[in-house]
């Protein structure tokens, strides 16, 4: 049975780094590239809001038994598989952990027009995901 108190924690951070990235994002992809230290604000809180829900999709596999995920992808699969989240949703987590590991491996190679292009809809699917394993938890209680 997953640990609600866990993933309620961690669902928690998510929310909270999501909306300051959501916060961060300037009105233009200029101001981003002009501003690095802004730039290092807004990249670090979209790592930690995709960190943390990895950490939920692993927690919730592992709590409940559906196997034991190799990859990211595999973890937001094996919810999706579980009814926990959608396949498009999964597809869309999969593709947030790819930035996470350009954020975190490849920092100087990050493309600040396409960060700043697609956050919105990364935005969404982080707290669209929040939603669902929310919902999934209130069950599970």
């Amino acid at each position: 049975m997953t640990n609600v108190a866990l993933v309620s924690r961690k669902l928690a951070m998510l929310s909270e780094f999501a909306q300051r990235a959501r916060s961060r994002r300037p009105g233009s992809v200029q101001a981003l590239a002009a501003n690095s230290e802004l730039q290092d604000a807004l990249s670090m809180a979209v790592l930690v809001a995709i960190q943390e829900s990895i950490d939920i999709a692993f927690h919730v596999v592992a709590d409940e038994r559906w196997g034991a995920p190799s990859s990211y992808a595999e973890g937001f699969e094996a919810l999706a598989k579980h009814g926990v989240i959608s396949p498009p949703l999964a597809e869309a987590m999969t593709r947030a952990a790819g930035l996470r590991n350009r954020l975190a491996h490849g920092y100087a190679s990050v493309d600040v027009p396409r960060l700043w292009t697609e956050l919105p809809q990364g935005l969404e699917a982080l707290e669209e995901f929040a939603r669902a394993v929310g919902a999934f938890v209130a069950r599970s209680r």
